[in-house]
């Protein structure tokens, strides 16, 4: 049969769930921890092949062939939403333009009844404040997605598969273009949900619910958030406004950053059918982290912007931001050029996560001990250096 019954390990982007005329397909979550798709009623598929079509993962090539029209190093104009937001609020500034020219915004938010990073459509400044902010977890987009109607004007954004996905799915229904803006960010990779799960087993000992997560915080500065922050509440309790009653950072051995950063945790199409690294986009705008040198001084955040589109390019000038035109080599400097291997680190780790039970500690121990191997070769292979260090202790002992 012409349908994705035979796709497994795909991106999970959930636009064949949205595209199928029969709505006989659903997204959900695998054994592995990852979406993937399932056929519920196979006996009513009608073998039109519209799910193939769509599907980002079982082409070789991008829906569209797009290279940097412009790049940019920018920042929110407005402090609060430059502090609150991951890097320069560019991504929050460029969705707010958005509503104010008449879009509504399909974009990603926390969930935390269902625990979970989802899409949904925000139609206002209010309901657009909840995308504020990364989430470092694969989005559940099938909600989201299916409520986009064709003849309204949106902004889509999403990671650079699931926007692949909708480019295609745009062009199979012939949509038109100037309806829809797409934007996607520079992506390191998306780790299973049950890292996640484990994560919040580890740290909510108390089973309290959940009432908020953020994934970044600048508390000690731009540099070093990579820290998650959880707010804790019995059920009834607003504490929307209170401190975190959680946060660690991975500059302190926070374990979900050690495991994700550790790129031993993604999902089989993260390593094997990437191909959305550095200027590979089907976005009209890309958006991430500005790490490079040129900014490295610069606390308050910093975003790379991409425009691939005039019109992606035109909607940049209506954002509140301060924009720097630079090279692209300046705007993805430290971004991934290509897809993480899948090495001896992988497939430990994925030998534990697929049992029936286990706990984080054994994934963070296995991680550690991997790093330490590579600091003991890394010694090994620079002689010189360590030799200077150890003339340096023999020198110190002798005063």
């Amino acid at each position: 049969m012409k349908n994705i019954s035979s796709v497994n390990d795909c991106y999970g982007c959930g636009v064949c769930a949205k595209s199928c005329p029969k709505h006989i397909i659903s997204i959900a979550l695998n054994p592995k921890g990852f979406y993937a798709p399932l056929i519920k009623e196979i006996d009513k598929c009608i073998d039109c092949g519209i799910c193939l079509d769509v599907c980002a993962y079982v082409h070789d090539d991008l829906s569209v062939q797009n290279r940097p029209l412009a790049g940019y190093a920018a920042w929110s104009n407005d402090d609060a939403t430059r502090q609150q937001c991951s890097s320069g609020g560019v991504g929050f500034e460029i969705a707010r333009a958005a509503l104010a020219e008449g879009y509504e915004v399909c974009g990603v938010r926390y969930n935390a009844e269902k625990n979970r990073a989802e899409h949904f459509i925000a139609s206002s400044p209010e309901e657009l404040l909840a995308t504020m902010g990364s989430k470092y977890i694969q989005s559940y987009t099938v909600d989201g997605f299916t409520a986009i109607e064709r003849n309204k004007k949106y902004l889509v954004v999403g990671t650079p598969c699931q926007i692949d996905s909708f480019r295609r799915y745009m062009q199979r229904y012939k949509l038109r273009e100037d309806l829809f803006i797409l934007m996607d960010f520079f992506c390191h990779g998306t780790p299973s949900k049950l890292i996640w799960d484990k994560y919040l087993e580890k740290v909510n000992k108390e089973k309290k619910k959940i009432v908020s997560a953020s994934w970044r915080n600048k508390q000690t500065g731009w540099h070093d958030s990579w820290a998650i922050s959880l707010k804790f509440s019995e059920r009834g309790n607003d504490v929307s406004k209170s401190a975190p009653d959680y946060i660690c950072r991975y500059s302190k051995g926070d374990m979900f950053f050690t495991l994700f950063l550790s790129d031993g945790c993604f999902g089989k199409a993260c390593y094997d059918r990437c191909k959305y690294k550095y200027d590979h986009s089907a976005a009209d705008i890309r958006i991430g982290d500005l790490w490079g040198s040129k900014y490295r001084k610069e606390e308050k955040g910093v975003s790379g912007v991409v425009a691939f589109t005039p019109q992606g390019k035109d909607l940049l000038k209506t954002a509140n931001c301060t924009f720097r035109e630079e090279d692209f080599t300046v705007v993805a400097e430290g971004q991934m050029k290509k897809a993480p291997a899948k090495g001896k680190l992988y497939k430990e780790l994925q030998s534990v996560m697929m049992r029936e039970s286990f706990n984080i500690d054994e994934l963070y121990t296995i991680v550690q001990r991997y790093r330490k191997k590579r600091q003991l070769i890394g010694r090994l292979t620079h002689p010189s250096r360590t030799a200077k260090n150890l003339i340096k202790r023999l020198i110190k002992k002798s005063r």
